[in-house]
């Protein structure tokens, strides 16, 4: 069997990440799951949560706006509304789009809570991401 599975994650606009992994955890709408080279076919609806690649060097997250997962024996296919690579993501523009989101569901008057809740599960995303990669 094979070590690896060949991962790409794709946005409306690019090709965000295209390599051989060890191992991907991704949060999908039902529960983590962790996919390894050989695994049965599924499709996923995912979160908006880091998605998480193990590789020999070791662990690397990736920002992903939810989407979905299909995945098949010998690759997986990310389809997201976006994502960023940690050295992508602006930490001041992340914090500020947090802030924005914090205020907007403290007063919740004439705004769309949902809409609100889900900018700032993907700013909080972005950031946690972010300090991962920082600590590294």
């Amino acid at each position: 069997m094979a070590k690896t599975v060949r991962l790409d994650i794709v946005t409306p606009e690019r090709l965000a990440y295209s390599d051989d992994v060890n191992m991907v955890i991704a949060r999908a709408t039902d529960g983590d799951i962790g996919i390894l080279p050989g695994h049965a076919p599924l499709i996923a609806g995912l979160e908006i949560a880091p998605l998480r690649i193990l590789k020999d060097d070791g662990e690397k997250r990736i920002a992903v706006c939810g989407g979905f997962i299909e995945v098949r024996p010998d690759k997986v296919t990310v389809l997201a509304g976006c994502a960023e690579l940690p050295e992508e993501i602006d930490v001041k523009r992340a914090e500020a789009a947090r802030e924005r989101a914090e205020a907007r569901l403290k007063y919740r008057e004439g705004i769309d809570v949902a809409r609100a809740e889900q900018a700032l599960k993907r700013a909080l995303m972005r950031l946690s991401v972010a300090e991962y990669h920082k600590k590294m």
